[in-house]
């Protein structure tokens, strides 16, 4: 599904115009993003975290120049769904099918 399908189902189910939902749906995230970018989390119960997880200073290679690479501490966005979400999905047999089809197209 992509933003525009989502934007349509939500536009769909409320009744509410397509580029108010828009405007809404950009709005969210760029908060999410502002909020993570401040070294805020965001808890929505029954749904799940958007977190900033820190990842430790490590040394990676340049396969090409064959260099050893210093990569500094950092922090990436990550999200972690709440159990109520998990136990949804892992019950949905929709879910399951998309996964097989997926194993079986093999990307």
């Amino acid at each position: 599904m992509r933003k525009s399908d989502l934007i349509n189902r939500i536009a769909e189910k409320t009744g509410i115009p397509k580029v108010d939902v828009l405007v809404t749906l950009e709005a969210m995230f760029k908060e999410v993003k502002q909020s993570l970018v401040d070294g805020e989390n965001i808890y929505v119960r029954g749904f799940g975290s958007f977190i900033t997880k820190k990842r430790a200073a490590k040394i990676g290679r340049n396969i090409k120049r064959n260099l050893a690479v210093e990569i500094p501490e950092h922090y990436i966005p990550a999200f972690k769904p709440a159990k109520e979400f998990v136990n949804d999905v892992k019950a949905s047999e929709k879910a399951a099918n998309a996964s097989k089809k997926i194993d079986e197209s093999g990307d």
